[in-house]
């Protein structure tokens, strides 16, 4: 017997194998929506996001989820676009992956998962469905359909409204007034496999896929009648339950001891409360601290919740008891520089400068590719006069996060304290352009454009802006 189930275990694990090398090996498709229609329309909805929701892009958390998506791109190989990962400020239980490269994920959706290779499940299962190119594919199966249809699909879902999205799928098939953006089940089934063969080759265990699937389950029974949009765009999680949990019986490495890497969660749950604190109530928060502490059943994620009530304690301005509940992280994980910068940004608020400099610039020279250690340093130095210092450090954020609205907002309230109005124009044109506010973006871009005090790159770069800023008008 024990031969026979040997047998039925590797004939499963090599019909595994050749279900995901099929996929791979499926010819292209020459899809009807371009690569470079693509790029336009990923713009397009990243301005349209940033303009409706608040993104949550500290250089901490934006960093710890592109490093975390690239480990995932590491495994998949070279790739169309280059891909960005965003947190957006959202109650709703939603993630996709949009055209370009760019993968939202809402708060409401990071507050279910308990681990980071639940995370992990999700992230390689959007990245999944940009690999396979699948909503260029439903836009190959329904004739070409402009960028703007396309764009009008796309932010009724990531603007969370189901009604409006279903309406417009109903219209798409009626009159062609949008697109249809609904996974098929094969879709589904390609980017589940996906995501399973990655996590294997990353030795990430794989069954992580189960718990999130049956989170989706729970809330689709619970909230049949108004699903949120990720369940609108990724149906069947009960079918999916069934079919990851097959590839997760028929999976060998489950059974080799020390295959599968044991998950130290501390920096997921570091980046689970900062991404919390900023997201919802702070009460709400409080409660679900106290209710894991008071559990007791996890030793990681009792001492994290310390660090909920840390953050809560600091937004509170009470910064003694902060200190307290974070040197109580602190002594659990002596070795985690970030609880450094942590303490560090905690002085900063205080009005301890000396102190958080201290500690700052120790974390900085540990870690120079730590941008926050780096943008909470340079508003250190900023504080204390040191001006120079200051900006070249921003200028480090700025090479490593281009895109990182709070930046531009402080050089250019740095610059206005200065005295050198043209240049706190052109940042403060760049902090509205990532705040998704563009009317406010253009004033201040025309201003920078004609002023002759403004270094002639930064006319340059406005006046490109500008000229980029019409294209995805005139094109949309």
């Amino acid at each position: 017997m024990g031969n026979i189930f040997s047998i039925y275990r590797f004939i499963g694990r090599g019909l595994i194998c050749l279900l995901i090398i099929g996929q791979l090996l499926l010819p292209v498709n020459t899809f009807a929506f371009s690569i470079g229609e693509e790029r336009m329309v990923g713009e397009q909805l990243l301005y349209s996001i940033r303009a409706q929701f608040t993104v949550l892009d500290d250089p901490d958390i934006s960093q710890y989820i592109n490093n975390l998506g690239q480990d995932v791109l590491d495994v998949v190989g070279p790739q169309y676009f280059n891909y960005h990962f965003f947190v957006v400020k959202s109650d709703q239980f939603n993630a996709f992956a949009a055209p370009s490269g760019l993968i939202f994920f809402y708060t409401g959706l990071i507050k279910t998962m308990k681990t980071e290779n639940e995370l992990l499940s999700v992230l390689a299962h959007e990245i999944g469905h940009a690999v396979s190119r699948h909503i260029a594919h439903r836009m190959d199966k329904q004739g070409k359909v402009s960028a703007a249809t396309m764009l009008l699909g796309l932010a009724s879902l990531a603007l969370g409204n189901p009604s409006l999205s279903q309406g417009l799928l109903t219209g798409s098939l009626a009159a062609g007034q949008a697109v249809g953006l609904s996974f098929s089940r094969q879709d589904e089934e390609q980017a589940d496999r996906l995501s399973f063969g990655w996590m294997q080759s990353m030795h990430r265990n794989p069954r992580a896929m189960e718990g999130m699937l049956k989170t989706m389950r729970k809330i689709t029974r619970y909230r049949s009648n108004k699903l949120p949009p990720y369940l609108l765009t990724h149906p069947n999680p009960e079918a999916r339950l069934d079919y990851v949990q097959s590839l997760v019986s028929l999976d060998e490495d489950q059974a080799k001891p020390g295959y599968y890497k044991k998950t130290d969660n501390f920096d997921f749950l570091r980046f689970k409360y900062r991404v919390l604190s900023q997201s919802i109530e702070p009460g709400e928060l409080r409660i679900y601290c106290s209710n894991i502490l008071a559990s007791g059943k996890d030793p990681e994620q009792v001492t994290m919740a310390h660090f909920g009530l840390a953050l809560l304690a600091a937004l509170d301005t009470n910064f003694s008891e902060a200190v307290k509940q974070l040197e109580l992280v602190r002594k659990k994980y002596p070795r985690k520089n970030i609880l450094q910068v942590d303490l560090a940004t905690m002085y900063l608020e205080s009005g301890k400068i000396e102190q958080a400099v201290q500690l700052l610039d120790e974390a900085h020279k540990k870690d120079p590719t730590n941008m926050y250690a780096t943008f909470q340093l340079a508003q250190a130095l900023e504080k204390r006069g040191e001006f120079v210092e200051a900006e070249l450090l921003y200028n480090e954020v700025q090479k490593s996060m281009p895109e990182y609205s709070k930046l531009y907002y402080e050089l250019g309230r740095m610059k206005a304290n200065q005295g050198e109005t043209g240049i706190s124009n052109f940042y403060l044109a760049k902090y509205y352009l990532y705040e998704g506010r563009m009317k406010f973006a253009k004033q201040y871009l025309k201003r920078a454009e004609k002023d002759k005090t403004v270094p002639e790159s930064m006319q340059k770069e406005a006046t490109s802006i500008l000229a980029e800023l019409k294209k995805l008008e005139e094109e949309l």
